[in-house]
């Protein structure tokens, strides 16, 4: 095995293990009422008034806040899709597209968390469970990593 093909399918492997977290992620807000009738208003309203970058605050409060349960199904839908895609490795590069934005999305509502003028690495460990799934997703994207254990390959 060269160690091109061997790299495949660690990133194949790795991109399964991921898509767990995904499943995971979405089963919980969808599996329920709460999240979407409540538990997401929390999170918004603390995104709004404490830890949103500043241009990202008006979409929160303007658009999302508004429809907060349809944008709370959403994101379950979101994440859902995104770990189903990435599982059976099918249309992967599209469901990374649409994770990279969520997750963008989550890293610019929470960016602020820690207070303003703490240190910036505890910015970047707060956003321990966005960036490194990002990154990921960034690989995943690049690698075309579909094409190995997945639907993908047998596409092509």
């Amino acid at each position: 095995m060269t160690d091109s093909a061997a790299l495949r399918k660690v990133i194949a492997g790795v991109r399964i293990g991921v898509s767990i977290f995904f499943l995971l992620f979405g089963e919980y807000k969808l599996a329920g009422p709460g999240f979407a009738h409540g538990g997401f208003q929390n999170y918004l309203h603390d995104y709004i008034t404490t830890s949103a970058v500043g241009l990202w605050r008006p979409v929160l409060a303007g658009i999302v806040l508004p429809h907060a349960v349809f944008f709370g199904y959403t994101v379950g839908v979101v994440e859902s899709l995104v770990g189903i895609s990435l599982l059976i490795g099918l249309w992967v590069r599209p469901a990374c597209v649409v994770g990279i934005l969520f997750l963008t999305n989550m890293v610019l509502a929470t960016w602020w968390e820690p207070g303003h003028g703490v240190p910036v690495w505890r910015y970047f460990g707060v956003e321990l469970d966005h960036i490194p799934l990002l990154l990921l997703l960034i690989i995943f994207y690049a690698a075309d990593a579909g094409r190995v254990w997945g639907l993908d390959g047998l596409r092509a």
